[in-house]
């Protein structure tokens, strides 16, 4: 009576298991591109602008700096020969040589301001691009949701991120379009891979390294 009770119950369990997984709706996956939905997005292009803005004002301030330590450079290199110059006496000497160390302090000091500047100023560009980013794809994310359940989705999915999916299933194109059909008509076009905006990653294009003074007496920070 026992075993057969338990063999009642537990078909009956089954049953509605298998009855529970037949009600589920039938799984609808699509796939989308997302480096190329954000790379061909329009507010990438617009804010990669002011991104670069940005960047050419750190990089000509930094060209600045540098080349006002070039001035300073070569300022120091004429008090060192005049500090070694026979045509000089020896008091007008003595000075140059007190001038030319001071200048050297100086120079090593810019220096150091000058690379803390370049890194500063690295940070920044940097902290800016992950936020576009950030910004920037959970507005993409949101349209993609709103375009997958009018296609009566139950899944949209990075396909750069499975091992395999058919392409029938993708609908990058149609996304691309509906996410920029808000484009304003005085908007930009998107960028091209030439033209260098930040990626979906979010790393910042590399600056040039600041120049460093070489001068005798000072070896160059590294």
């Amino acid at each position: 009576m026992n075993r057969m009770l338990k063999s009642i119950l537990t078909l009956t369990a089954f049953g509605a298991a298998a009855l529970g997984l037949s009600a589920q709706p039938a799984v609808k996956l699509l796939t989308v591109d997302m480096g190329k939905l954000f790379e061909s997005y329009y507010k990438t292009a617009t804010e990669s602008a002011k991104l670069k803005v940005d960047q050419q004002k750190a990089q000509d301030e930094l060209e600045r700096r540098v080349k006002e330590l070039n001035g300073l450079g070569d300022q120091y290199k004429e008090l060192l020969e005049q500090s070694k110059s026979a045509m000089l006496k020896d008091e007008a000497k003595t000075k140059a040589e007190a001038d030319a160390s001071k200048m050297l302090d100086e120079i090593r000091r810019r220096q150091g301001e000058i690379q803390k500047y370049q890194g500063d100023a690295g940070k920044l560009i940097n902290q800016q691009i992950s936020s576009m980013r950030a910004v920037l794809l959970d507005e993409i994310l949101k349209k993609i949701a709103e375009l997958g359940k009018s296609k009566g989705a139950t899944m949209v999915m990075d396909r750069n991120s499975l091992v395999y999916a058919d392409p029938t299933y993708d609908i990058t194109e149609e996304a691309l379009a509906f996410i920029n059909k808000d484009r304003p008509a005085t908007t930009a076009p998107a960028a091209t891979p030439t033209e260098e905006a930040p990626t979906a990653a979010g790393t910042a294009p590399a600056t040039s390294a600041a120049p460093v003074v070489t001068v005798p007496g000072l070896a160059p920070k590294k």
